[in-house]
């Protein structure tokens, strides 16, 4: 997207009547408040579908056109996003499905936010199609997702860049001290290094100051790499000795969270190395 193009956000909201309520009214509202104070606010247009069911997705995605597609919902330990069946009850949708559509329309959406609980799943297929997907590691609480929507959207209404963007969102939960800012995940689709606005900038371009904050990007990824790499180590040996189900359960689930974050940030490291 060229910086000065307009950018369509598609919110689409399910919250079924079987399923803990959610406060997706207060976040829908807090990034409307968000984009309308920026000082590019014409840029942004927010259009919102709520208790939206799985046949309401394409007719939203043709009648708006949007750049960047939101859901804020309920999502599943299994993987799949909770809609809204004709009755308002949940109907589940699996990650498969939801890839199948974003392939279809990957053309026209640069950006995909899953802001449900367990949504890593859908973002990872979601990712080989189009270039930025976000989605949630486990379960996340109300208040650290709308924080990671504020900060995500003031972000971008700042002008910046959608991998910056996600980094604001996760600080922005860090703000206000809640302990989820790990939660948030961020896919990027391979053949798209570059940022939502910016196309990748060949090495003998780079200014001073931009060497200076890959590198320094770089030198604080490699210092979460090496804290992740003691977070594995002690999980696994906590794993080998534990003898109860229960917990030998979550520590294989904590196991494969730190190697999926420790992927990502290798992935990242590559890339920034590449720039240079």
């Amino acid at each position: 997207m060229n910086s000065n193009d307009q950018i369509k956000i598609l919110f689409l909201t399910s919250d079924p009547s079987d399923a803990a309520r959610l406060r997706l009214g207060q976040e829908l509202r807090d990034i409307r408040e968000r984009l309308q104070l920026a000082k590019k606010r014409d840029r942004f247009v927010l259009e919102s579908r709520e208790s939206v069911r799985p046949g309401d997705i394409t007719q939203a995605i043709f009648d708006i056109e949007p750049q960047i597609v939101h859901f804020s919902g309920h999502g599943k330990s299994t993987g799949e996003l909770c809609f809204e069946d004709l009755l308002g009850k949940y109907q589940l949708v699996q990650p498969d499905a939801l890839a199948a559509l974003f392939e279809l329309v990957a053309d026209q959406i640069n950006c995909v936010v899953l802001n449900a609980c367990y949504s890593e799943a859908q973002a990872q297929a979601i990712a080989a199609h189009i270039p930025f997907v976000i989605g949630m590691n486990q379960a996340i609480g109300d208040q650290a997702a709308i924080a990671f929507a504020v900060g995500f959207y003031k972000a971008l209404a700042a002008n910046r860049t959608i991998d910056s963007a996600y980094k604001f969102g996760c600080v922005e939960i860090r703000l206000q001290g809640i302990p989820e800012h790990l939660i948030p995940v961020l896919y990027i689709k391979p053949s798209s290094v570059s940022s939502q606005a910016v196309q990748p900038i060949a090495s003998s371009s780079l200014t001073p100051g931009q060497k200076r904050r890959i590198l320094a990007e770089i030198d604080s990824l490699q210092q979460q790499l090496d804290l992740l790499s003691e977070k594995l180590a002690l999980l696994r040996h906590n794993s080998a000795i534990e003898s109860g189900t229960a917990v030998k359960f979550q520590l294989l689930k904590q196991i494969e969270q730190a190697e999926t974050e420790r992927t990502q940030i290798t992935q990242r490291i590559e890339q920034l190395e590449n720039s240079l």
